[in-house]
């Protein structure tokens, strides 16, 4: 019974690998009461997690493979970096998060006009996507989308000597490409806030159960977490579901795949 459900979980894995948008985050674990982290694929219908001693990237390319053919959606952890796919959007609600936070302790001239100047480019943006359709035809959006790019590269092109105004130039230039595939997308976010709301469970458990005590159960409650969480997503009954499943596994030795939302 276990190994078909860690079967199940496995393809569960392997949905994700071939999502159209897949979002992805991480959180500290604990196992054995060493640091840990758990990992959260997930797209619309579909939440696979990962317990894992790594929080690098080669845990994302274990389980997306060399090339992911989707959207890939993040935040600017550096392990990100690393993962090709055939597009990417980092979020924009940690990027104003950051300019927040630094702002509380940063109040020189030169940081509060480019954080006032970024701001008002990225709120610029979520309008035009807002906008997208009737208001703003597909020839206007790739034109405004363009004129966004140039005022990203003038910001970053310019002079600054307060230092979280170069680390943050670099950063941006580096994922500049990243920024406003939501723009072009209607299925991507401007944010990886779906990400978050699928582990907001995961980090209510971790507070009451003190995460796992061995390297098997945190295997065990990984695949149990993705089942359960995919089901609930798809609006099905995870009890009714699993017990047909046992029944089938019982008869013919499998289980019953998940069922889909139609």
């Amino acid at each position: 019974m276990w190994l078909t459900m860690k079967d199940t979980g496995e393809q569960l894995g392997s949905e994700a690998r071939t999502s159209k948008v897949l979002h992805v985050d991480e959180t500290g674990w604990r196992v054995v009461g060493r640091t840990w982290w758990l990992w959260c694929f997930t797209g619309t219908h579909l939440a696979y997690y990962l317990i894992a001693r790594c929080r690098g990237s080669p845990v994302v390319a274990r389980v997306l493979g060399k090339m992911f053919a989707g959207t890939f959606v993040c935040d600017f952890f550096g392990a990100y970096n690393l993962i090709c796919a055939a597009a990417k959007q980092r979020c924009l609600v940690h990027l104003f998060r950051e300019l927040h936070k630094v702002l509380e302790r940063n109040t020189s001239a030169q940081w509060t006009a480019f954080c006032k100047r970024l701001k008002r480019l990225l709120h610029d943006a979520m309008r035009l996507c807002e906008g997208r359709g009737k208001r703003c035809p597909p020839p206007s959006l790739k034109k405004r989308k363009t004129l966004l790019h140039t005022r990203l590269d003038e910001l970053c092109a310019a002079t600054y000597k307060d230092p979280d105004c170069r680390r943050r130039v670099k950063r941006l230039s580096m994922c500049r490409e990243e920024l406003f595939t939501f723009v072009d997308h209607q299925s991507v976010p401007p944010d990886n806030n779906h990400a978050e709301r699928q582990l907001r469970p995961a980090v209510i458990m971790r507070k009451n159960s003190y995460c796992n005590r061995s390297e098997h159960g945190a295997e065990t409650q990984a695949t149990l977490m993705s089942i359960f969480r995919t089901l609930h997503m798809r609006n099905a009954n995870a009890v009714e579901t699993l017990c047909a499943s046992l029944r089938s596994c019982i008869a013919s030795g499998n289980l019953l795949p998940l069922p889909f939302p139609s």
